[in-house]
């Protein structure tokens, strides 16, 4: 262990952390270097410097949009606003989308893009000006287009931003019939898909909840099989972090930690997450709950007792210099690289499972992908067969009452009469894709004995990716 942690003191950026992992997995296909040298590289970078008058000033705003991928078109993205954005980041979270896209079955290259600003720093007004202007610059060097590449919200974007680059788009494209397709995460007004908010946070919840279902794996940790009971933590109470919390918390999972920028709380007998919600929004801090431990220090609460801790924040939380004090048998990565490579050896040789950012936290470009499937066809999902699944069910329950003579109560009869709406629809096929997804990584992994899940899933992404390009042609 003292090596290992030894190990921890070298700095290397995110993007090289990624490329490691892929070196790390990519003795285990059957690709020659060249594939997978071209699999690894950002096939292109988009670096852009524009200006905006802010108040009485012209800033210059510095933006990123990286094109991992193009085996799959369109490419597949969030856009982030932070002062942290930086090239280095951006190629990394793209890359990782094109695994991720892979691993879900989602016929998508990997792309990302940032704006390096702070926008609590801005009024609303200044930052449409901003994201409009971003759109724009895309759309000049063909970097967005719904067959092209489809940005959608990341950290410090939501639908508000979606919604202007949307309508920027289709004003610099006018008669394209496909313009809303041109990015997902827009409000379901503005053509979005009901599900999409939740959607990583539910996807978040249904890894694990598969994990924790495969009974063999949960006696090698000493736990018993399901959610039920589990002690879970949860660094992060933005999107990700609250819906994942809310999943767990009404499935039957014990909340016993929570942590925010502002600071942490933990309580062994559990937290009720709609009270410290609540807590929140009258005090504007989630410490000081009754009966809760506080850490002013948010990452302390990390390394707490649990069973299961789920960073859903931002990269690089947990590393070479904390690592060793995690407590958690199960580490599910909901945010993008919350783990180094390093925090991945140690925690590794103390036996703890860690459920790879790259699937855990596909939720949210899988429900992209349904709304970019929506905005294509031109109709909701549900809209044209709702009614027939009613009318069906309705007859099959009134023969089966005709032939027993009984008759179901009210309640029952609304939930066996209830047709398919969108969310409904939505959430199956996103759980059809993580359970799917989850067991070809864990049968990928114990086909190749002493690998950790992390490098299963970049297995099974680089031989997805590698077989397009191989069936593409492009290397005779």
């Amino acid at each position: 262990m003292e090596t290992v942690i030894a190990k921890a003191q070298a700095h290397y950026s995110f993007f090289e952390g990624v490329e490691r992992n892929f070196d790390k997995a990519s003795k285990y296909t059957r690709f020659e270097s060249g594939i997978l040298e071209q699999i690894k590289a950002c096939n292109s970078v988009y670096r852009m410097k524009f200006p905006v008058r802010i108040g009485d000033n012209i800033e210059v705003i510095e933006a990123y949009r990286v094109q991992h991928s193009h085996h799959k078109l369109p490419c597949k993205g969030g856009i982030r606003y932070s002062m942290d954005v930086n090239q280095d980041e951006v190629m990394a979270l793209a890359s990782l989308m094109t695994y991720k896209c892979a691993i879900v079955n989602v016929p998508f290259g990997g792309a990302k893009g940032g704006i390096k600003i702070n926008p609590k720093k801005y009024t609303t007004f200044e930052l449409e000006k901003i994201t409009r202007r971003y759109a724009s610059e895309l759309v000049k060097k063909n970097f967005i287009g719904p067959g092209v590449d489809v940005p959608a919200p990341d950290y410090g974007t939501g639908g508000r931003e979606m919604s202007w680059i949307v309508d920027t788009y289709a004003s610099l494209k006018p008669g394209e019939v496909d313009a809303q397709a041109c990015v997902t995460g827009k409000p379901v007004s503005q053509g979005g898909v009901r599900g999409r908010t939740e959607a990583t946070g539910l996807g978040v919840y249904y890894g694990i909840r598969e994990l924790c279902n495969v009974a063999e794996d949960m006696q090698k940790l000493g736990l018993t099989p399901g959610i039920e009971g589990k002690k879970v933590i949860i660094q992060g109470l933005g999107n990700v972090g609250y819906h994942a919390a809310k999943f767990f918390f009404d499935n039957g999972a014990k909340i016993v930690g929570l942590s925010e920028y502002e600071g942490g709380i933990y309580d062994e007998k559990g937290l009720d997450i709609y009270k410290v919600v609540d807590h929140r929004k009258n005090t504007g801090s989630i410490l000081n709950y009754p009966g809760a431990t506080n850490f002013t220090n948010g990452a302390d609460t990390m390394e707490q007792p649990c069973d299961i801790l789920i960073p859903a924040a931002l990269e690089n939380v947990i590393n070479g210099s904390n690592a060793a004090r995690i407590q958690a048998k199960i580490i599910g990565e909901a945010a993008n690289g919350p783990l180094t490579p390093d925090a991945d050896e140690i925690l590794g040789a103390k036996g703890v499972v860690i459920v790879p950012d790259m699937y855990l936290n596909a939720g949210g470009v899988t429900v992209s992908y349904f709304e970019w499937l929506k905005n294509l066809s031109h109709v909701r999902f549900g809209r044209m067969d709702k009614r027939f699944s009613e009318n069906q069910y309705g007859t099959i329950l009134h023969a089966v009452e005709g032939l027993t003579g009984k008759r179901v109560t009210d309640t029952e009869r609304t939930l066996l009469l209830h047709g398919p709406d969108e969310v409904d629809l939505v959430y199956s096929g996103l759980e059809d894709t993580m359970i799917g997804s989850y067991h070809e990584i864990r049968e990928a992994m114990l086909s190749l004995p002493g690998v950790d899940m992390r490098t299963a899933a970049f297995t099974v992404a680089i031989n997805k990716v590698g077989m397009a390009y191989e069936e593409l042609g492009i290397f005779p």
